[in-house]
């Protein structure tokens, strides 16, 4: 059930990605932001969009346009992440990263692109919400993926590299929230967002969730293969770098991944079934491979 309801959700998603790309004229930029977002992907962060959106019965058209927002934000971060001034990763999902397959200067542009593509989505007339959501959503997406969230996440990551021995778990943990968790838990909110309601046990549910992610990503840069990660492996290790595997150990951080995933699925007890989708999530995130 679990997998056909990904499935579904990535068919709908880029469906809606497509939709808007059809209008764009051909180009080498159309070329890369096509291949940015649309080569592979879980789509779990859209995912998360149209399962919390389903609690509260949020017209699918409008969720279609939010996940797809989540996503080109999502692969924006990405291109930019494999630059060679940034995370310098030739392989992304199986394939050359933006950068290797065309340059720097396109994959830069195709990164810009997409950012503005996802606020695009989230301020277009045939997103058929009350005003003061559309702008909530952007405001709030803005603040997830700006100098108080993603980015910030990212610079402290570099930061980090240069004090390897002295970072603490609790600096990982706010620097993985500002870097991953924070476009995960806008993910989760935004049925609530939406619905105009003010949620804790989403707003719980996305917390546990996000920190999961992050160091199940750790453990799998130790214990991953390259055919099924589809990057690079063990980059991390080989760099010498502060995770929460190298700073908690690996039985530790399995334990704690364990942990987070039922603090998540607890969170949600008061949706009943309506959140079950969720629930599945937060087990395939704690099990998954790649």
């Amino acid at each position: 059930m679990f997998e056909k309801k990904l499935h579904d959700c990535k068919h709908k998603t880029e469906a809606r990605l497509r939709h808007r790309f059809a209008t764009v004229p051909e180009s080498n930029i159309k070329d890369a932001i096509s291949y940015a977002v649309l080569n592979g992907g879980k789509r779990l962060r859209a995912f998360l969009v149209w399962e919390s959106s389903s609690i509260f019965d949020i017209d699918p058209v409008a969720v279609e346009h939010v996940a797809a927002a989540v996503e080109c934000l999502h692969a924006y971060s990405l291109v930019h992440d494999d630059l060679p001034s940034m995370d310098n990763d030739c392989l992304r999902r199986g394939l050359p990263t933006v950068h290797v397959k065309w340059d720097e200067a396109t994959a830069i542009l195709a990164g810009d692109a997409l950012q503005s593509l996802s606020f695009e989505f989230l301020s277009a007339e045939d997103l058929l919400l009350n005003p003061t959501v559309k702008l909530n959503l952007i405001n709030t997406l803005a603040e997830a993926s700006g100098m108080n969230g993603m980015v910030l996440g990212q610079m402290q990551d570099m930061l980090f590299e240069q004090r390897q021995d002295h970072v603490r778990v609790d600096e990982i943990s706010a620097m993985q929230n500002n870097k991953t968790g924070k476009l995960l838990q806008w993910s989760a909110k935004s049925g609530a967002v939406m619905a105009q309601k003010r949620d804790s046990a989403l707003e719980s549910y996305s917390n546990s969730l996000g920190l999961a992610f992050q160091i199940t990503d750790d453990i799998l840069d130790i214990e991953g293969l390259s055919d099924e990660l589809g990057k690079t492996p063990r980059k991390d290790l080989i760099a010498g770098k502060a995770t929460f595997v190298s700073l908690m150990g690996l039985d530790q951080a399995k334990y704690e991944v364990k942990v987070l995933i039922s603090k998540a699925c607890d969170a949600l007890d008061e949706y009943g079934s309506k959140a079950e989708g969720l629930r599945e999530l937060a087990k395939y995130i704690g099990s998954r491979k790649n």
